[in-house]
């Protein structure tokens, strides 16, 4: 791919009388690099600023708090360094994985942080009606009832909703060295349907790969795009769900986040993922049925095989590894071609 590529932004603004020109937009933007951001989307900054903040009070907790809730291998919960990427190991982060169903036991205390359920939804409810507007846009686009990809995510009651917000804290690392072969995140691409990613101004690192042709294709260029955090603006892209539902017209592209260069802030790094997610027994098949339906029960249990994430024991028992940071390490290089982790 071309050094000249760019993430296309994508304004929202008077959405119902544009719909046709960003529905454009969005499939080109998405047959073309797989990633975009949006704004004007109508999430306030209130409401961005106090799910970074509620991530900072969670992740701030000592880490035998934050394991009352540990990951219970159905995407929720506390982990940390426990998602290994085959090539570069663990990255270099921990997370909050929160739900819309199933979620019983798994939502901090209000003893230990009052009111986090109901402030991380009230987070969550906004950016899925924002996320539904989106794959509206692109049901329509593929020739597939408008609610497809609304029936295919929101729970209707029944809690098989495997949608998911995630908290995410990679760490500070001012003052240490690093071994310049690890990873805050390694490369990979979504197994969602679109994901939603909330970044803070002056935090580098997010890398995106365009170039990818099908699903089962997990060959990349050498050319990386940097993925500007600018405030207010929402980070998005195709996961491989879509991009299978889209029989390939749709791309899901390899990203990561690399370590900061000597010249960048070394501190900790937020974001927030938020990644719409096939129910559990919806049948994702495209138009043209290039491949054979399978269910999202399904296609999240053979995408987590290929990511590997730890068991709720093993999140107790992790810390950082005593090989992530070494005394004397040399400056940032970058290393060589990665294997790439699907999720």
């Amino acid at each position: 791919m071309p050094h000249a590529i760019e993430v296309p932004c994508i304004s929202l603004r008077d959405f119902d009388a544009r719909r046709l020109e960003i529905t454009e937009e969005l499939m080109n933007a998405s047959t073309q690099v797989g990633f975009f951001t949006l704004k004007d989307h109508g999430i306030s900054m209130e409401q961005i600023q106090d799910a970074f903040a509620l991530s900072e009070s969670f992740f701030a907790l000592p880490d035998d708090i934050k394991a009352k809730t540990a990951h219970n291998g159905k995407n929720m919960g506390w982990e940390k360094n426990a998602q290994i990427r085959p090539s570069t190991g663990a990255d270099l982060k921990e997370s909050m994985m929160m739900q819309f169903a199933r979620m019983e036991g798994m939502w901090p205390s209000d003893d230990d942080i009052p009111g986090f359920r109901a402030r991380a939804e009230a987070f969550m409810f906004p950016v899925q009606r924002l996320s539904v507007k989106v794959m509206e846009c692109f049901a329509d686009a593929l020739g597939l009832p408008t609610d497809t990809f609304t029936e295919a995510t929101v729970d209707p009651g029944v809690g098989d909703s495997q949608t998911s917000c995630r908290f995410l804290h990679y760490y500070d690392l001012g003052g240490k060295g690093y071994d310049p072969n690890r990873w805050r995140c390694g490369a990979h691409t979504d197994f969602a349907l679109l994901t939603l990613l909330f970044q803070r101004p002056g935090e580098f690192g997010l890398e995106v790969c365009p170039g990818r042709e099908f699903v089962g294709d997990h060959d990349m260029g050498n050319t990386w795009v940097p993925v500007e955090a600018k405030e207010g603006h929402i980070v998005c892209n195709i996961g491989d769900q879509l991009m299978r539902w889209s029989d390939d017209r749709l791309k899901s592209t390899f990203h990561r986040v690399r370590l900061p260069k000597p010249d960048e802030k070394k501190g900790p790094r937020y974001s927030i993922g938020f990644f719409n997610q096939a129910r559990s027994d919806t049948i994702i098949q495209g138009p043209g049925g290039r491949y054979p339906p399978i269910t999202g029960g399904e296609f999240i249990a053979n995408a987590m095989k290929r990511d590997k994430l730890g068991d709720a024991k093993d999140v107790r028992a992790a810390s950082l590894s005593a090989d992530i940071f070494v005394k004397h390490a040399t400056p940032f290089t970058r290393p060589g071609q990665l294997v790439p982790v699907v999720g």
